[in-house]
């Protein structure tokens, strides 16, 4: 008699971009509330020429919006609970390709940032790098064992400037390492080439500079006693 197989975990939908050699360590991309869409998976593919594997879950399951209101329905889609476990899901996905001893990096925009907040937060979660876009998130970062980057606009309808003000007291008040960037002139969504309303080339070109600078300064050396990458 032969017996039954065990079914295998369902694995989320993701993109994955890998450098053709070698690796500066992985990075978990969460994708604005427009879903993953043809910036994400480019924003990935950059990341993979700097040497990163980078993979970005796909909350939405193949779904893509076009329009403001098309991205608040999607985003009323999400169940929390879901979200975290195809975050956990990706993140250990993300480790087994790696092959090294590194922490992982997240970078996140607008919803994603919050994610990206959120997975920091997360005790387990060994996230050396956190760089969040236009996005804040309250919470409690004392155990978190990463460094955090944020690159925000000017002029924004989504972020307080109080929240940030009461994010960067947070972090300060937990001993983390936090660098918060503005950039002048700019609205939210400044970095997608894709939202033409809102992209700004020069302060894009800015951010990705420094973003790739805190990637690779804090993906470099291992987090000891901590589940690594």
């Amino acid at each position: 008699m032969i017996g039954k197989t065990k079914p295998q975990p369902t694995i989320a939908p993701h993109y994955l971009a890998q450098p053709k050699s070698g690796t500066a360590g992985g990075v978990l991309v969460f994708h604005a509330w427009w879903g993953l869409n043809p910036f994400i998976k480019k924003f990935c593919d950059r990341l993979a020429k700097e040497g990163f594997v980078a993979l970005a879950p796909d909350l939405y399951h193949g779904a893509v919006a076009s329009t403001i209101a098309e991205a608040k329905k999607l985003r009323g889609t999400l169940k929390r609970d879901v979200v975290a476990d195809e975050i956990a899901q990706a993140a250990a996905q993300l480790r087994a390709l790696c092959g090294n001893k590194r922490a992982l990096g997240v970078v996140g925009f607008s919803l994603g940032g919050y994610w990206a907040l959120w997975f920091a937060e997360q005790k387990a979660s060994a996230v050396a790098a956190t760089v969040a876009f236009y996005a804040s998130r309250n919470g409690d970062y004392r155990d978190s064992p990463s460094a955090f980057q944020f690159h925000l606009a000017e002029r924004d309808e989504y972020v307080a400037a109080s929240g940030v003000k009461k994010l960067e007291k947070q972090l300060g008040a937990a001993g983390k390492d936090a660098e918060f960037f503005t950039y002048p002139g700019t609205s939210h969504w400044f970095f997608e080439s894709d939202r033409a309303d809102a992209y700004n080339a020069r302060a894009a070109k800015l951010a990705w500079d420094r973003t790739i600078e805190f990637l690779k300064t804090n993906l470099q050396s291992p987090i000891s006693n901590l589940q690594l990458c």
